[in-house]
């Protein structure tokens, strides 16, 4: 009863959004799946590798379902202490096959994390740097994401519970010779606990893009499922 309660409540959300969406100008609309494999090497010390492919479900004001990118991504991830960790990664992101007019993407991220733990929530502060290189040209991107994530069922999370995600991100990017670059982003998923090493989570995101000249907006349906070694 919980899981068809909460599932309803969110597809409810996600149907509003996309309601309100549909009147925006510039509006691209993207399903995103994605699967990520944990793997543990010691307490402190986990490696992430995650597989994402992005399609459009609406571009140009019409419905469509084509596929614009894939993602392949690894990231390191080291426990400095009770609540803060630091993080390398690497993504290289798979265009021109999809899109010829368009260029491969290598990124180089780093990243600084923060949370705190309270009644059964938990918050988050990740703060984020990369360096998006393709043929034409390289992108310094900065973000701060805060994130708040709590079980529905309790104060702690057991197998078959769901769980919530909700999260804010800030971000600037800048290159030579072209101007700033402004964005938001706001997301929400609904999570289950499948087994001890199995989540499944299904959300939404919306986005505003260099918001401060030619502002465009974007939907992202997600579904994900996270493998935990």
């Amino acid at each position: 009863m919980c899981f068809i309660k909460h599932s309803y409540l969110f597809l409810l959300f996600f149907l509003c959004t996309s309601s309100v969406l549909e009147a925006q100008a510039n509006l691209t609309g993207y399903w995103q799946p994605d699967v990520a494999i944990n793997y543990k090497v010691t307490p402190n010390y986990v490696h992430n590798f995650s597989l994402a492919k992005r399609s459009y479900i609406l571009k140009d004001d019409q419905t469509q379902f084509t596929v614009r990118q894939l993602d392949v991504v690894h990231f390191s991830n080291l426990k400095i202490g009770n609540d803060k960790s630091v993080g390398l990664g690497v993504l290289y992101r798979f265009r021109d096959i999809f899109e010829r007019t368009k260029e491969n993407e290598l990124r180089f991220i780093q990243q600084y994390n923060v949370t705190k733990s309270t009644r059964g929530a938990r918050l988050g502060n990740r703060f984020r740097s990369e360096q998006r290189i393709t043929k034409s040209s390289t992108i310094h991107r900065f973000r701060y994401r805060f994130a708040l994530d709590f079980p529905l069922q309790g104060e702690e999370l057991d197998v078959g519970e769901s769980y919530i995600i909700v999260s804010t991100e800030a971000l600037l990017s800048v290159a030579k010779a072209t101007v700033p670059e402004y964005d938001q982003r706001f997301t929400a998923h609904l999570g289950w606990l499948l087994d001890q090493n199995t989540k499944l989570q299904i959300g939404t995101e919306y986005r505003t893009e260099n918001y401060t000249q030619g502002t465009e907006h974007v939907l992202f349906l997600l579904t994900s499922i996270v493998l935990s070694l």
